[in-house]
């Protein structure tokens, strides 16, 4: 097992009501003037956005608003953030909303307090030493932004999605009501399980089968997200199951289902390709790809994903035929991700067949210019990129 370094500060406040307790716990933080961030209509329609502005005026907390947020969140958005951050003397930023929502808020709270360009962390040019913090209200589960030390931005000039993770960015609090998510849309509602349970997959399948307590917490989240995702797309006002989901998000991308063993993140590495070039939903993605990374890596540890076949997809152990059982599991996944309407090819996630043209730039983009390499369980180079796009075609 890898020997490893267990950080999770951020404070949680969970139930029904949690959003009440928003104001205090800014001004807990030390937040005395807020970049309130959020996303679309939906914060404004649902009456959350005005309840946490009664909040902060009730506390007597200077805000200044910034919406727009959209899936795969901008680039240009959050240098707008930074600017206002830095003319109205902003010292906290809070984020309503998902996880575009506060990976941006983050990419903001990182650029304020920097000199340069803040696309500079996500090139890997520089480290950020020093962050605006920030506190988030969760109404859609699924990137575990909420308690991650990740960001991934988008950046249109050259339609880059890139990934940035420090640990100085964890959010300070997260304010959680599941009763926020009731009216989640069917197909968020999916993609942001999927995106979750991946969260753990990248984890879980490596080469490092020593560590047994995080491989049994990671089968247990990965279990517990697919039944709650079949009974809230039943029931979308089920409380218990809806606050499944919305806890599921954050254990699986805070760490705990990866203590001790190597982390994979190829499938997400391909699938930002996919979102960066096409604004596709990032879970959505994520399904398209991770069936046929799996069976072209699944030799790299064979008993691994028998293991997930058995565990978690409930599929007889064929004891004379392990390549057959993992190869059950990988459709028993397909099966999954068809269920609760996920795409599982990227022909059926896009629309359209991809052009020639169109693979070959995700290939160029996911390798850096063929110079870099993806993934732990299997190294992937840029002609195995190439391989896997191919297979996830149709």
């Amino acid at each position: 097992m890898k020997d490893f370094t267990y950080y999770a500060p951020t404070e949680v406040v969970f139930g029904e009501n949690a959003e009440e307790k928003t104001a205090k716990m800014v001004k807990k933080y030390g937040g005395t003037k807020v970049l309130l961030h959020y996303g679309g209509n939906n914060a404004i329609r649902s009456g959350l956005l005005r309840k946490i502005r009664e909040l902060l005026d009730a506390e007597g907390i200077p805000y200044v608003m910034l919406g727009g947020v959209v899936p795969n969140p901008r680039l240009e958005l959050a240098q707008k953030g930074i600017d206002i951050c830095r003319k109205e003397g902003i010292d906290f930023i809070l984020a309503v909303g998902g996880g575009s929502v506060i990976d941006s808020a983050k990419c903001i709270a990182y650029g304020a307090c920097y000199d340069g360009d803040v696309w500079d962390f996500y090139l890997g040019y520089s480290k950020a030493v020093k962050t605006l913090p920030v506190g988030t209200v969760v109404t859609i589960p699924a990137a575990g932004s909420e308690m991650s030390e990740a960001s991934v931005i988008t950046n249109d000039r050259g339609a880059l999605k890139l990934g940035y993770s420090n640990n100085i960015s964890r959010p300070k609090f997260a304010i959680m009501n599941p009763r926020r998510t009731f009216t989640l849309h069917p197909y968020q509602t999916a993609a942001g399980v999927t995106d979750m349970m991946m969260h753990t997959m990248e984890r879980y399948f490596t080469k490092d089968d020593d560590m047994d307590l995080t491989t049994d917490l990671a089968e247990a989240v990965l279990r517990r997200m697919k039944t709650a995702v079949y009974a809230v797309l039943k029931n979308p006002e089920d409380y218990r199951q809806r606050a499944q989901i919305m806890w599921g998000g954050s254990v699986a991308h805070w760490g705990i289902t990866g203590c001790g063993v190597s982390e994979d993140w190829a499938t997400h590495q391909l699938e930002h390709e996919l979102s960066a070039k096409f604004g596709v939903t990032h879970g959505a993605g994520l399904a398209a790809i991770w069936p046929s990374w799996a069976r072209y890596v699944m030799h790299e540890n064979l008993s691994r994903f028998v293991r997930f076949a058995v565990n978690v997809m409930d599929v007889n152990n064929d004891f004379s035929d392990p390549e057959g059982t993992a190869l059950r599991g990988i459709e028993a996944m397909e099966k999954f991700y068809k269920d609760i309407g996920m795409p599982t090819t990227i022909k059926e996630l896009v629309g359209r067949e991809i052009t020639e043209g169109e693979l070959q730039d995700m290939v160029r983009k996911c390798s850096r210019g063929y110079s870099s390499t993806c993934g732990c369980l299997k190294v992937l180079q840029a002609k195995d990129m190439e391989a896997i796009y191919r297979m996830a075609l149709k």
